[in-house]
């Protein structure tokens, strides 16, 4: 699978292969001029960023024709599903923009048709109970270049067949002991269409329905029974679903029902990343991660917890547009969104992460100054703020080197620099650990001539660093987020992804120093920490304890491939 680089233009307005489908189902009438798609998750896990292309693609698409989007849950998993995932899908869908109004359903709303469309089957001749082992249904079901080979118990008698199945929805048997099969074809060069099983026994309790069934459907015959009885037009499927169409019209026919259209485009994959529920479980499950919503998550709650914005997310989602081939795209788009959306939107502020005392021996001691910053230079609007400044700052350590490389133009034993919205100040000593050698303090002297950060002179400066002043600052835990994964591709050549995992995707910062402005940031706010990246209170933050979680760094690459290109 090829990294696909996707040129930074918006694609919403553009034609796209499921646009031309639907605009020649319109053309011809097909369904009546309507237009109704839904989004269909399994309530198993937390929505990820591969469902936010397909909630962006299955609304958008409906608004964009005037049509109409539902939000059904395919609940047929009782062992698996429970409330939470279905609050958690609500909320992601909702915080990404998208409203399904009254059209909220569930595969299990349609429970008693279903059952009432196997019966059909079954008095076709179209369905049979099978009482194989699940082992011996995998053995007798072939391989890709051997054919199947059928059922002892394929050519049960309708009337066996209706009260075999009967008494398995009266709870008389057990796990395992029989299934209802489609009777398809069991030579097919599609593995989906040689019997597939239809309803199994599971003795669980339903999130919704309550211990009111044991047997439940297989997603594949209740998938497509529930957009005919939804009437969906077009249901828009991932790629991996595409040897699934033949069993689902197949099914359709067989009940002779309305036949929506299904729909295959490629899922998204992004570098450095899995979009694997299975494999995403086992992180949360096995300890690798905090929760769903861990900052490092590709979840829909993880990206809302570490500051991503709806907008963004959406725009990315424009960009990349749908495909029919499977590839990856890199995960440096989906930053470069980002960033560009909270340029626009995130305040700035000034954030020591690495203080270093930095004591201004000629400022009056016990004198404070209101420094006017700018909150956000791409909108004015946003207005200024004050910022006190006194006699003892922090600064970040790396903005000092008593012994500067050629090409660091910051501060330096007898060198000048400027303080952000402040003055002119040079370095005049160090004071040191005595133990460890280690910088610890610096005295400066600074221009009252240069207030606002600016010389009558016109003298020039080369560095400009950000600060914070001590007695005023706030403490702060800094949480700085890398990738979860140190390799693009974490699953490459059948590796246990696990192995690939990042052992630095998380460094944890304290005490940080931010200014007195931040003091009761709500969780979810976002800002730009100056020379530093954009930053969002975690909801672990209280009014005596600030966290704040990095959500991406200033520098962009993404913006540099395209500058190349």
């Amino acid at each position: 699978m090829e990294t696909t680089d996707v040129k930074s233009t918006t694609t919403s307005a553009l034609s796209n292969f499921i646009r031309d489908i639907i605009n020649e189902d319109l053309k011809t009438n097909k369904y009546g001029g309507r237009v109704q798609t839904r989004f269909p998750p399994e309530p198993n896990g937390y929505l990820h960023i591969g469902h936010a292309k397909s909630i962006c693609l299955n609304f958008g698409l409906a608004a964009d024709y005037g049509g109409r989007c539902n939000l059904r849950f395919d609940d047929t998993n009782p062992s698996k599903e429970e409330l939470e995932y279905v609050e958690s899908i609500k909320e992601d869908v909702r915080w990404l923009g998208f409203d399904w109004a009254d059209r909220l359903f569930y595969a299990s709303d349609y429970f008693e048709q279903l059952y009432e469309y196997a019966l059909k089957l079954i008095k076709k001749g179209n369905a049979y109970v099978d009482s194989l082992s699940a082992d011996q249904i995998r053995e007798y079901r072939g391989t890709l270049t051997e054919p199947g080979q059928e059922s002892p118990y394929r050519h049960r008698s309708i009337e066996e067949n209706l009260d075999l199945f009967q008494h398995m929805r009266a709870g008389e048997f057990e796990n395992g002991a029989h299934v209802l099969r489609a009777k398809v074809d069991m030579a097919s060069g599609n593995l989906n269409m040689r019997d597939p099983v239809m309803y199994r026994i599971l003795k669980a309790t339903h999130h919704r329905t309550g211990d009111q069934w044991c047997i439940y459907p297989m997603y594949d015959f209740a998938h497509g029974q529930s957009d005919s009885i939804e009437g969906i037009t077009h249901s828009i499927c991932t790629l991996e679903f595409e040897d699934h169409r033949p069993l689902y019209d197949w099914y359709i026919d067989q009940l002779e029902i309305y036949h929506p259209r299904q729909i295959e485009f490629a899922r998204l994959n992004l570098t450095y990343t899995i979009l694997s529920k299975r494999k995403l479980i086992e992180l949360v499950n096995g300890g690798y991660v905090s929760g769903w919503n861990d900052p490092r998550m590709p979840t829909i709650s993880g990206l809302r917890r570490r500051g991503y914005t709806p907008e963004a997310i959406r725009n990315f989602c424009d960009r990349i547009g749908v495909a029919k081939n499977d590839s990856i795209i890199d995960v440096a788009l989906l930053e470069f969104c980002l960033r560009e959306d909270l340029n626009k939107r995130a305040l700035r502020t000034m954030a020591v992460l690495h203080p270093l005392k930095v004591i201004i021996d000629n400022y009056p001691e016990g004198q404070v100054e209101e420094m006017e910053a700018i909150n956000n230079p791409e909108d004015p609007s946003m207005g200024t703020r004050q910022v006190p400044f006194s006699r003892v700052l922090y600064i970040e350590q790396d903005d000092f080197r008593e012994d500067p490389p050629k090409k660091f133009y910051r501060l330096a034993l007898g060198r000048e620099v400027r303080l952000r919205y402040a003055y002119y100040i040079t370095c005049v000593g160090v004071v040191k650990d005595e133990q460890t050698g280690e910088v610890i303090e610096l005295h400066c002297t600074y221009d009252p001539e240069t207030r606002g950060g600016g010389s009558a002179d016109g003298r020039k400066i080369k560095a400009t660093l950000h600060w914070v002043s001590a007695v005023h600052a706030l403490p702060a835990e800094v949480r700085l987020y890398d990738y979860l994964f140190n390799k693009a591709n974490p699953c490459e050549n059948g590796a246990d992804y696990k192995t690939n995992l990042n052992p630095n995707s998380l460094e944890v910062l304290r005490p940080c120093w931010v200014e007195p402005n931040l003091e009761g940031a709500a969780p979810g706010s976002r800002y730009q920490f100056e020379r530093q990246g954009y930053f969002c209170v975690d909801p672990d933050s209280s009014v005596d304890s600030l966290v704040f979680n990095r959500t991406v760094s200033l520098r962009d690459s993404w913006a540099k491939i395209e500058t190349k290109g």
